[in-house]
């Protein structure tokens, strides 16, 4: 069985097309090879900048001869029916054969495909896999009509077996295959022959050309660590960077430099991020101090020199870059001097966030706003918090972050400690961002919380109240990931608060803002009922929405002082900004829109919630049994509750406490609609007729009593202890009595009985929506 080795060589591919580049290969031509017939026994591929390999071994030599029935249409159908047969078979009408098909006689084709040889098959789906790569971009050259990446040069197309090479004809474009490539385009250009993946592998190392992308990142780090470590320094880790740098050289050559000591007091992350961003630099930081003192580059050539050249002139383009950063630092911090943090966010006024909701400055007031009234159910100071809301988008209007907007927030914490603001305002700067995602850090400190939890809230509610909800896979404004961040900031902080309530929050400033905008989204009407006088928006009113019931009513007037309904009550509009509470709403109710965006966006929240418990092992059933209870937007309570249950369903007693649960409430379930009343009060002792009957009684006046002020107390391990000693008396009771039986008094004291069993279960969770 022989091995096949293809390598296409070209210019340079981008780095960030690399990996998926070579996973593509392997797949279309792999595919296509099994679905002509082969197999293989194992692929490989691998890519540099300047190629793309694939090595495939024991590749069968040939396809094997398929025979195939198929049937056609009745003998009596249709002439257009037969010539679309014909047609589909590639048969003509003597080729086919009549047979008796159940009711009549149709046509069959007998069509018979011999087997092929590997190389015809391998031609075939190699250049189909070239003229229909999918690369993110392409390009033509010359006057051929191929497209790839960058200029194709040569396709070696190779296979090998223990008597011998064989080259794979085709041709692309005047493109033919050989079983020829090239080295290193500096240290070894000139092209040689090669007859096998060993060989290949083997010759293009000796060509000063690392094959592996794994291979070549590796000899990185460890020259990069080396060297760092010898000169008192470590390599800031980054994958991500290694994984790119990896792809823009064949011949690995790592150089290391030192930065000027004029800009070693530029804060860590910029440094790094001038460095990765601009040349493709390691930063080399000092353990000692934190500060990064140092740099490693990494060169696709080895000189003379041992690289001197090309470190003096990456030293001279990094001066460059780093004095610009600093010019951008030093002219921040100057800014600050003058105007404080609060000047600086000054020009956030004429940023727009979203055309429906206002500017940044609008979305800072909102977030100034809901921070208050979070801080003091994270223990955090109103005041800080508020202060916090007010600075923390601040560098967005730096220099600083004009050119490195990766630097958001990071920057924040260096300017707000540069304006002398206290620490915990500072940190909040970066930290009112997280979580980014699923692994991403969560902030713990109460001003930090306050503020993510105001950040991420405005975003959610502002968008439902427009209407730009995710559909789908889309979600342009990453809702998704905000209300996570919103679940594992609460979760991981064990907060306790009412979720709905700060929706509504939310919703109320956000509908304000889309008023304020002249929007109104597709849940918000354009009709009004003011004080009995109906009208259209265009003509009586010039903004009406409703949200969640509550309506924003304002008049079309010329005047400087327009008047609002803003959820109930009548305000007085000044200024954009300012609103006054001048009396209550005495007009006529407004009718809401069909459902409630705050209880829509909640569901949202527990949609996410069930993704989230779900990878922690949480069946989705059980987290719909305790959202149908009270509290559910309480989700630190609500997350006790389902951990609980589900640990108690994983136990012998839960799962057949379970089964009698059901079982009771089928039978009073099919009791109710027969008699068609419903049985909830009356059970009493004194007409038990059974020793298990009224055992059963005491053991659930017993289980009354203590999951009571279990569930108080937000005890759910106790109250399903309490439940779960319900098991042996409610098995007993069903095994030695019959509830519908034929005396009458004691049927209805049965069914009442059940009727305590389904209410004791259910004040735990409603465990009607529990599978099994």
């Amino acid at each position: 069985m022989p091995d096949l080795l293809i390598e296409l060589f070209s210019e340079e591919i981008p780095a960030r097309m690399q990996a998926k580049a070579r996973e593509d290969l392997k797949k279309l031509v792999t595919d296509g090879l099994v679905e002509a017939g082969l197999t293989y026994r194992g692929a490989q591929a691998f890519s540099t900048p300047r190629r793309l390999t694939l090595a495939i071994e024991a590749l069968t030599a040939e396809s094997r001869a398929v025979r195939e029935e198929r049937k056609g249409p009745a003998t009596t159908a249709p002439e257009a029916a037969l010539q679309g047969f014909l047609r589909s078979t590639g048969l003509t009408l003597d080729q086919l054969e009549v047979r008796d098909a159940g009711k009549g006689q149709a046509y069959f084709a007998v069509i018979e495909k011999p087997g092929r040889k590997a190389a015809e098959i391998i031609a075939e789906v190699l250049e189909a896999t070239i003229r229909t790569f999918p690369w993110p971009k392409s390009m033509r050259w010359g006057s051929g009509t191929l497209r790839w990446v960058r200029p194709l040069h040569s396709i070696l197309c190779l296979l090998t077996d223990d008597h011998g090479s064989e080259v794979v004809e085709l041709n692309i474009d005047g493109i033919a295959s050989g079983d020829t490539t090239r080295g290193h385009r500096f240290l070894s250009p000139d092209s040689f022959a090669v007859t096998g993946f060993d060989d290949y592998a083997a010759k293009l190392k000796r060509a000063h050309v690392i094959l592996s992308s794994e291979d070549r990142a590796e000899h990185i780090w460890h020259d990069a660590t080396n060297m760092a470590f010898a000169s008192g320094l470590e390599v800031v880790e980054d994958k991500g960077l290694l994984t790119e740098v990896a792809g823009l050289v064949e011949w690995p050559v790592v150089l290391m430099g030192k930065i000027d000591d004029d800009f070693l007091g530029l804060p860590p992350e910029v440094l790094q991020t001038s460095m990765k961003e601009h040349q493709k630099f390691f930063s080399c930081r000092n353990p000692k101090t934190g500060r990064i003192e140092g740099f490693i580059t990494v060169a696709n050539n080895a000189t003379a020199d041992h690289g001197a050249t090309i470190l003096k002139g990456n030293q001279k383009v990094l001066s460059a870059r780093l004095s610009d950063a600093k010019f951008f630092w030093e002219n921040d911090l100057r800014t600050v001097d003058q105007v404080g943090m609060e000047g600086m966010a000054a020009g956030l006024a004429n940023v727009t966030f979203h055309n429906k909701l206002g500017s940044q400055a609008d979305r800072i007031g909102r977030i100034e706003a809901l921070a208050r009234e979070i801080a003091p159910l994270v223990g955090a100071a109103p005041d800080l918090a508020a202060e916090a809301a007010r600075v923390a988008k601040a560098d967005l209007q730096s220099a600083m972050v004009g050119e490195f907007p990766e630097l958001q927030g990071t920057m924040g914490v260096y300017y707000a400690r540069a304006a002398g603001l206290p620490e915990a305002v500072a940190n909040a700067c970066k930290a009112h961002y997280q979580p980014l995602g699923p692994s991403d850090d969560v902030p713990t400190e109460p001003v930090s919380v306050a503020v993510a939890l105001a950040d991420k809230i405005d975003t959610l509610t502002g968008f439902w109240a427009i209407d730009e909800k995710p559909t789908g896979s889309k979600d342009p404004f990453a809702l998704r990931r905000a209300a996570l961040g919103v679940i594992r900031l609460v979760l991981m902080g064990d907060l306790r608060c009412n979720l709905a309530d700060l929706l509504e929050h939310g919703l109320d400033l956000n509908v304000v803002a889309t008023a304020k905008a002249g929007h109104l989204g597709k849940r918000q009407r354009l009709k009004s009922n003011f004080n009995g006088v109906e009208g259209e928006g265009e003509t009586l009113t010039r903004f009406v929405a409703f949200n969640n019931g509550k309506m924003i009513w304002m008049p079309d007037t010329e005047d400087s002082v327009r008047e609002a309904w803003v959820g109930g009550k009548l305000v007085r509009v000044r200024t954009p900004s300012s609103f006054e509470m001048v009396k209550d709403y005495e007009g006529e109710e407004a009718v809401a829109p069909a459902g409630s965006i705050a209880g829509d966006l909640l569901s949202f929240f527990h949609d996410r919630l069930k993704v989230h418990l779900k990878d922690q092992g949480i069946r989705h059933d059980v987290i719909d049994a305790c959202l149908a209870m009270p509290g559910n937007d309480d989700l630190t309570l609500l997350v006790k509750r389902a951990e609980a249950l589900a640990a108690f369903l994983k136990t012998d007693d839960g799962e057949n406490l379970l089964q009698g649960f059901k079982r009771a409430n089928n039978i009073l379930t099919q009791a109710e609609e027969k008699d068609g009343v419903e049985y909830s009060f009356g059970a009493d002792p004194k007409f038990a007729e059974d020793a298990t009957e009224r055992t059963l009684f005491d053991a659930l006046d017993a289980a009354e009593a203590a999951i009571a002020p279990a569930m108080k107390s937000e005890d759910f391990t106790a109250a399903m202890s309490a439940m779960a000693a319900l098991r042996a008396p409610m098995d007993a009771f069903f095994e030695a009595v019959q509830v519908n039986t034929d005396n009458a008094v004691v049927r209805r004291n049965r069914l009442n009985l059940l009727s305590r069993i389904r209410a004791i279960c259910l004040s735990v969770a409603d465990l009607n929506r529990i599978e099994g």
